[in-house]
């Protein structure tokens, strides 16, 4: 038993990394198409309408013979598609439109800071004292990030942008971890046709702007065709990833899951400063120290409160490794 547990974790903190570093990549190549026209509702439409297609065989026979146990979990589906996908995505590359990649990163990572806030709610339990003082180092980090004190103004937009996404963010790991007899792989495939759907309507009554843009980008100095952005955003930074960080999520929970996708950041970073030249100032550096200092203390003081109330994890086990499987043809 405690050996089928260690592998669970292990494999559950491989998943989350490796779908940490794909996430990591959507906001340099979704800039590099921003860059040359493309409105963030056209470059998050194509990659999740084009990522539900890849998913879509698989999917498919992940639900052969479960569509009736599928059915009553729709509304955790569509949920997921809309704050999960949806906001997340159209929020992150609203904000990278007007910040950096790692700024607008960043903002989006406070909906672990939601995260907690939404579980407060639920339990009506003050949160452990590391909970607090994370929450607060977070706060301190944004101010450092977004330069508040400065002589310029941050991009306020690109900053609401960004707490929409932390929203989404927090809806993600709320909602992907639990407990449902849809496949991973089907959950991920009706998430992202779900998103699609909802951002295409939007598109559709003119709530957001769909811009196309141009035929070329600029990755690490070089001219490549738009569609290469694109395949990647599709094929790596979507479908796989969100499948991933899905089987992840479910081997960890949201609580450990949320914590270890923190890598996300410093693959963000990495990435944007080697192909968009997108160097991090050292107020940023510091500023993103103390919001993931303090994410860290978030998750810290969850973990305490676990310990002295197990009762408060019963939303967050690890899940069943027979519910995380991936069917395949």
């Amino acid at each position: 038993m405690v050996e089928a547990v260690r592998r669970q974790v292990g494999s559950g903190f491989l998943a989350v990394i490796v779908s940490s570093l794909f996430f990591a990549t959507s906001g340099t190549f979704a800039k590099s198409l921003i860059v040359t026209g493309w409105s963030p509702l056209a470059v998050v439409t194509v990659r999740v309408v084009g990522a539900a297609l890849v998913l879509l065989p698989w999917t498919l026979w992940a639900l052969r013979g479960r569509w009736s146990a599928v059915r009553g979990h729709l509304p955790l589906v569509a949920a997921y598609g809309f704050f999960g996908i949806a906001a997340a995505q159209l929020g992150y590359f609203g904000a990278v439109q007007r910040l950096d990649v790692g700024v607008a990163l960043l903002i989006e990572y406070l909906g672990i800071v939601l995260v907690v806030l939404v579980i407060w709610a639920r339990t009506r339990r003050t949160p452990h004292p590391f909970t607090l003082v994370g929450v607060l180092l977070a706060v301190a980090g944004l101010v450092l990030v977004l330069d508040l004190t400065g002589a310029v103004a941050p991009d306020l937009v690109g900053v609401l942008w960004g707490l929409f996404a932390a929203m989404g963010m927090a809806g993600h790991y709320l909602l992907a971890a639990r407990p449902t007899p849809v496949p991973a792989v089907a959950f991920a495939g009706l998430g992202l046709f779900a998103g699609g759907i909802l951002l295409g309507l939007a598109g559709l009554i003119g709530l957001v702007p769909f811009e196309i843009g141009g035929s070329t980008v600029t990755l690490g100095g070089a001219e490549v065709p738009a569609w290469v952005a694109f395949a990647e955003l599709v094929i790596i930074a979507a479908a796989a990833a969100y499948l991933i960080a899905i089987i992840g999520a479910r081997l960890l929970g949201s609580t450990m899951a949320s914590f270890v996708g923190l890598s996300e950041v410093l693959f963000a970073v990495l990435i944007a400063w080697f192909l968009l030249g997108e160097a991090p100032g050292w107020m940023q550096i510091i500023g993103g120290v103390l919001i993931l200092g303090g994410t860290v203390a978030v998750r810290l003081g969850e973990l305490r409160e676990v310990e002295e109330h197990p009762e408060l994890a019963a939303d967050d086990v690890l899940a069943d490794p027979a519910a995380t499987a991936v069917h395949t043809p």
